[in-house]
């Protein structure tokens, strides 16, 4: 008997193969087709979608000369061009970031996009298809009600919920749609939906909610089919005690959820299975879970096939109806979070049948899984530390300081696993996690572990790498996998200073840190889900707190300039690197509130609103000066942003506001004749230097008395945080990249290097490694060295007059005591590279330009050498279009 195998192909894909089989070979053809910044995102709420691309061309003077777009909802028809939304027409541009301009999209609509391009000859590309599809768009298409069981805040067990429901006919598509206030993990048919964790993200529940989708097609079955969610508290509903006061947030509520699950049929008729009240509910084996401290299961109350048809539910009780936490229910259109490494075991220390030490030989964030075999009842409990005692045992009494626990039954970073005994258990935390690097297993029974018993999962925002660094100085690439590390260990949907201690999301250590983010990751989804949080946060008067999201603590006297400026400083930095001023237009308001509020409050157009120089080696700066520094940071950039977007009237106001608090600045703190700025130490020269402070014709000067004053203080730095952002860059920017290099690789207290030699695999918080507070050792305020490299010794910056890379700044550093530095950065338009490395005669350096863009190359030469591009000789600044140079200095 012969057997046939029927395959199906997706319009996109018999598209593309099409295209690929009927169409001759090109030079140059689109890549990287994007919306949203997502590959063919699903659940899009935005009504004029962003749509993105790459021209992959390697020629020399590669460039996009038009573009041309078509959006339909039958892919096939975009072959002849037919059922067309919008057709831009073939638009002459090198633009590669264009939003929607066609008819009104419609929700849950799936719709493919045909991009055409034109390269530098004006030869037609082979051209490429991709997708998007519309979500909610609103919360009036919400069909579920939300609901929860019918428990308080003070219940400690998490719950189920469940529905058995029977599609009517054959299934064409299934998507599952599900916002809650808490955490929640989906299950159909006994297995889990998609492979995010701690969905959804963590904003002001009162005012915005996120709702994540997921394409269940292959999930459903015909006949009967079953929907399980298992709710956890997360931020919503704070059960554990700390001086952050997430107990006493006015949102507080026991967690609850509305899911719509959307299915079309083949014949194009639609039903929705929602949440309401015929769904049932019981408790679940987690007995406790809270994100701050950790999580505690008893699988003696397990209930196998919970989530399964067949399963009988006739125990279980009815649930409660709930309103909506709020009034604004919006897509999780961004990169989730995810358990994204696996790390083994990389020794085990045995103390006897009931206490196990695990070392993963790193420190991250996440959780870790155990596998073990015991009696029932044995209770096994995972204490998560950064540090051991000198007896070996975890010590938690760096990061624990915080936690304000009523008794002993919510321990800081432990879990509680209660066994069965039917056989091997597995447990892994679901709605919680950690910064650890040992974990302590103690049993009330003997059990038997060994080194494959339990692994860690380095856990964050899955944000795709776009930055790599590679030298000849071993320190300096473990400082930058440190530096990433420590950025990945603080990013769950927000920005946070430490993954243990705290979990805050400190807007400080949020803006210190944005451009090695920005450098390494991928990151604008993140962002600018921050700055949506950053809106809900903020005062009608202006104020935002200093801890965003927060349940109400933050709102103090502090929380000034010097943190709070993440309003304006990220939507900037974001157009600096993306070349999308989407985020800066959305938060020009919110920029503009907060520059009118701390304006009003100056006096003289000086503010001392904000926290100084945190945890400074040293030496301290005065506040007044640092604060009016970014209060002169926020009008320059709400300047430029009204002058982008054509606002006239606040270009005059604001850029005449910024000259006004540099003015003040100056004629209080700075000495023209010497080129020194308050009492002269390294944060208060850096800071002037690196925000443009500094009248031009003193900027030498002033660079000059930072470098004496750096190797005054035995080449080491002398900085808190705020110095830290600035240091590195003020002295490669003004003539004394060696410095900057000598400073930046120091292997003696102060400075970065230190930590490394001394076992660092993550930035700490203090620069003393014996300090008696703020010593955790995984914190990102320290973080902006990771962005310096490619800056300070790669050379590679952004042009503010072609923001997003469409014209490259390029000027490397060749650094003494390094024999070879190589950055490459993953641009809007492409690879950009910069490489260099010592010869014979000098160096040779290499550039790579990526299509559609061009560089401004200024290569500073050699005591009595030449620059020669292919074997001609040319200027030490120039102009290059897209492609590969290798200059020689010799």
């Amino acid at each position: 008997m012969k057997i046939t195998k029927s395959i199906y192909l997706s319009g996109s894909l018999l598209l593309s193969l099409f295209l690929s089989f009927n169409q001759p070979a090109f030079a140059a053809q689109p890549g990287e087709l994007k919306c949203e910044y997502l590959v063919r995102p699903i659940g899009v709420d935005n009504p004029v979608p962003r749509l993105s691309w790459l021209i992959l061309d390697d020629r020399k003077g590669a460039i996009q000369q038009a573009y041309r777009i078509l959006v339909g909802t039958d892919s096939v028809q975009l072959i002849n061009k037919t059922g067309i939304v919008w057709d831009s027409g073939k638009i002459l541009s090198s633009a590669n970031l264009v939003s929607y301009k066609g008819a009104s999209l419609r929700p849950f609509i799936k719709y493919y996009w045909k991009l055409e391009l034109w390269d530098k000859d004006g030869k037609a590309t082979q051209a490429r298809i991709s997708s998007f599809e519309m979500g909610m768009m609103g919360m009036e298409n919400w069909k579920g009600t939300w609901i929860s069981d019918r428990n308080d805040i003070n219940t400690l067990p998490a719950p189920y919920f469940r529905k058995v429901f029977a599609p009517a006919k054959l299934i064409k598509s299934a998507r599952a749609y599900i916002a809650a206030a808490g955490l929640y993990e989906l299950y159909l048919n006994g297995k889990k939906v998609g492979d995010h964790r701690l969905d959804p993200m963590y904003t002001r529940f009162d005012r915005r909610n996120l709702y994540v989708t997921y394409d269940v097609t292959a999930a459903i079955k015909q006949g009967n089919n079953a929907i399980g969610v298992l709710l956890g508290n997360g931020w919503y509903n704070h059960q554990s005690l700390a001086v952050w006061n997430f107990d006493k947030a006015a949102w507080r509520a026991r967690p609850t959820f509305c899911l719509d699950l959307r299915i079309t049929y083949v014949d194009g008729s639609m039903e929705v299975i929602k949440s309401g009240g015929d769904w049932k509910t019981s408790l679940s084996p987690i007995i406790s879970n809270s994100i701050y401290t950790g999580e505690h299961y008893d699988a003696r109350l397990e209930q196998k096939g919970w989530n399964t048809a067949d399963f009988d539910d006739s125990k279980w009780r009815g649930i409660t109806l709930r309103a909506a936490p709020s009034k604004n229910i919006v897509a999780q259109v961004m990169h989730p979070i995810r358990n994204v490494e696996e790390i083994p075991v990389k020794k085990l220390r045995k103390f006897d049948d009931t206490t196990y030490v695990f070392d993963l030989g790193r420190n991250i964030a996440g959780v870790s899984k155990i596998k073990v075999k015991g009696e029932k009842g044995t209770v096994i409990r995972l204490r998560h530390a950064e540090r051991l005692y000198a007896n070996g045992h975890t010590d938690l009494s760096n990061i624990d300081v915080y936690h304000r626990p009523k008794d002993k039954s919510d321990p800081f970073q432990t879990d509680i696993f209660i066994l069965n005994g039917e056989g091997e258990e597995e447990f892994m935390p679901l709605f919680n996690y950690k910064g650890f690097q040992y974990v302590e297993v103690i049993s009330s029974k003997p059990i038997a572990l060994n080194d494959k018993s339990l692994v860690g999962y380095f856990m964050h925002s899955d944000v795709p790498a776009v930055g790599k660094i590679s030298s000849s100085n071993p320190l300096v690439d473990k400082l930058w996998w440190a530096t990433n590390n420590s950025y990945l260990s603080n990013l769950y949907g927000f920005p946070t200073d430490c993954p243990q201690r705290e979990k805050n999301g400190w807007t400080g250590d949020g803006h210190f840190a944005v451009e090695t983010g920005l450098y390494n990751f991928d990151g604008l989804t993140v962002y600018e889900k921050w700055m949506g949080d950053h809106r809900d946060e903020q005062q009608p008067n202006g104020v935002l707190p200093d801890i965003i999201p927060t349940g109400g603590w933050g709102y103090g006297t502090a929380n000034g300039t010097d943190w709070t400026s993440t309003v304006a400083i990220i939507p900037w930095n974001i157009y600096m690197f993306y070349g999308d001023s989407k985020l800066l237009k959305d938060n020009y308001q919110s920029i503009k509130n907060y520059v009118n509020y701390v304006e009003g409050t100056s006096r003289g157009y000086l503010t001392t609103f904000g926290r100084g120089d945190w945890v400074p080696v040293k030496s301290s700066s005065d506040l007044e000066y640092t604060s009016s520094i970014y209060f002169y940071v926020d009008a320059d950039i709400l300047a430029k942003a009204a002058k982008l977007f054509g606002n006239k009237n606040d270009y005059l106001q604001y850029s005449a506001l910024a000259e006004k608090i540099k003015n003040a600045i100056n004629q209080k703190f700075f000495d023209p004749k010497t080129g020194i700025y308050g009492k002269g130490v390294q944060t208060e020269l850096s800071m002037a230097l690196q925000w443009n402070i500094v009248p031009e014709i003193s900027r030498q000067l002033v660079a000059d008395n930072l470098a004496e004053r750096v190797k005054a203080d035995g080449m080491h730095i002398d900085v808190g945080v705020l110095g830290a952002k600035a240091v590195l860059n003020a002295l490669s920017d003004n003539g004394h990249s060696d410095v900057a290099y000598k400073l930046a690789t120091q292997d003696t207290y102060p400075g970065w290097g230190w930590w490394i030699v001394n076992g660092a695999t993550t930035l700490h918080e203090n620069w003393d490694m014996q300090a008696t507070r703020d010593i955790s050792d995984n914190h990102m305020m320290f973080g902006e060295i990771g962005g310096w490299f490619f800056k300070g010794i790669g050379g590679i910056k952004v042009d503010e007059n072609h923001a997003g890379f469409k014209n490259i700044l390029l000027k490397p550093h060749f650094v003494e005591g390094l024999e070879h530095f190589e950055a490459s950065h993953e641009g809007p338009f492409g690879t950009i590279l910069s490489s260099w490395k010592r010869t014979t005669n000098g160096v040779n350096y290499t550039v790579v330009i990526p299509a559609n863009s061009s560089a401004s190359i200024e290569i500073s030469t050699l005591a009595g050498k030449r620059i020669y591009l292919y074997g001609k000789e040319v200027a030490s600044k120039l102009k290059v279009s897209a492609g590969k140079y290798i200059f020689e200095i010799r």
